[in-house]
């Protein structure tokens, strides 16, 4: 049996043949800390166009696509659109040479409307509404390159009522799962994926009805160096089940991994380091006859973007001193829905003596807060704070809690500055109702 290495050279190239990737700067820190952005950019977008405000680095998300990307030369590796769908984020990967993974239609049609082939694109949903699935197979039928995969056998057979019979693949769930926080760890959760054993079952049944093209599982999103030795063996297993399906007489054009790596949000946790995470995946593959794919997400985007926000109050209380902020957990709800820590830096002042303090937002819950008692140059009204690692689920989690339009969102591209989202307005949270 062939290396995946080797595998996927004969099958398919990681690139199209036309494509351009520009090489990756030497200059391109494995992570990206708030006290690398440019300070005076940061504080000149502010003040042209407000705040809160979305700053995303498409130079940045070029840079991680392509380091990521050659810690595995020999995988096809797509980009997990449900981290960030910008047009300007998916319009840029497009162009560095990544393939785009969908989990909903929105991300399929988002994903085309940036410019993808949609015979590239994979569509792995979970539980997809009936109007979704429609959609789904009648795109296939005009490009019958796309994939489906399912993680249910409800799933497969609804797509054979709709009379489809093209490229699937199945979802494992591998009973594995890593991540930040439980509500990540997707591997161990029965929503995802076929169980394990049932695997083998599936794969025969799914052979007779559609054109049976990979396996495809995603153990959890934030693997940092604690996380990593489970992730990778739950990577074996699902290697495994490859090899056993083979074996059985399917013909696989890949098996996908999904994606999951992670970035440190905190600033005194070192990152990946991509060349050795790519020889532990190597070696928890093993020899498998199928293309190998990976799907970074958060890994590509998140400290790629950050939020800027201005100071209203500082109040001194018994407690604790509050810094209250434009932005919110309708702006970022990730800290309120995982606890997430997200790094925060004074852009106005960082050279002032630092103090605990509690930094929250304008909703009326006791979730709307970005820190507690946290060390932060001292803030003062009108000073502006960034937030940092807001590129994964940020703006994708972005909402109108409170009737609060949704942000803008600047990309710096070079020496270039340009809006890529405006900000919403009242009527636009408004637009729908009747």
């Amino acid at each position: 049996m062939a290396s995946w290495g080797a595998a996927c050279i004969e099958t398919e190239p990681l690139l199209a043949a036309d494509t351009v990737v520009s090489p990756m700067s030497h200059d391109s820190p494995p992570v990206r800390r708030l006290a690398d952005w440019d300070h005076e950019r940061l504080e000149a977008v502010a003040a042209e166009h407000g705040t809160p405000l979305y700053v995303v680095d498409l130079d940045r998300v070029a840079e991680n696509y392509e380091r990521f990307a050659a810690a595995f030369p020999d995988a096809h590796v797509m980009y997990a659109a449900k981290a960030h769908t910008g047009q300007a984020v998916l319009s840029k990967l497009l162009e560095t040479g990544a393939d785009i993974e969908c989990a909903a239609w929105g991300e399929l049609q988002r994903a085309i409307d940036a410019g993808a082939d949609p015979n590239t694109l994979q569509y792995t949903a979970v539980n997809p509404p009936d109007r979704d699935l429609d959609r789904a197979v009648e795109l296939a039928a005009e490009h019958p390159g796309l994939t489906i995969t399912g993680g249910a056998r409800d799933t497969f057979d609804r797509l054979e009522e709709r009379g489809y019979n093209g490229r699937v693949a199945i979802r494992i769930n591998p009973g594995i799962g890593t991540g930040h926080h439980e509500k990540v760890a997707t591997g161990k959760d029965a929503k995802f994926g076929i169980p394990y054993d049932e695997v083998p079952e599936v794969a025969a049944d799914v052979r007779e009805r559609f054109d049976l093209v990979g396996l495809h599982a995603h153990a959890g999103s934030g693997v940092l160096h604690d996380d990593l030795d489970d992730h990778c063996r739950a990577i074996g297993k699902v290697a495994d089940m490859g090899r056993e399906v083979i074996a059985d007489g399917a013909e696989l054009d890949f098996v996908d991994f999904g994606g999951g790596f992670g970035v440190p949000y905190r600033e005194d946790v070192e990152p990946l380091d991509m060349e050795i995470v790519g020889e532990k995946v190597r070696e928890a593959v093993g020899d498998l006859d199928a293309q190998v794919k990976l799907e970074p997400g958060r890994y590509v985007v998140a400290d790629a973007e950050c939020i800027l926000t201005e100071v209203n109050t500082v109040k001194e209380t018994p407690a604790a001193t509050v810094v209250g902020v434009d932005a919110s957990l309708a702006t970022l709800i990730r800290p309120a829905m995982f606890g997430s820590y997200h790094p925060i830096r004074n852009v106005t002042a960082p050279e002032r003596e630092a103090e605990p303090v509690s930094v929250g937002g304008p909703c009326c819950t006791s979730a709307d807060v970005f820190c507690t008692d946290r060390p932060l140059a001292r803030p003062e009204r009108t000073d502006l704070l960034a937030i940092g690692n807001a590129g994964a689920y940020g703006y994708e989690l972005a909402n109108q809690f409170h009737s609060q339009p949704r942000p803008a969102e600047v990309a710096f591209e070079g020496g270039e500055t340009r809006v890529v989202r405006e900000r919403e307005t009242l009527a636009d949270v408004t637009r729908m109702e009747r």
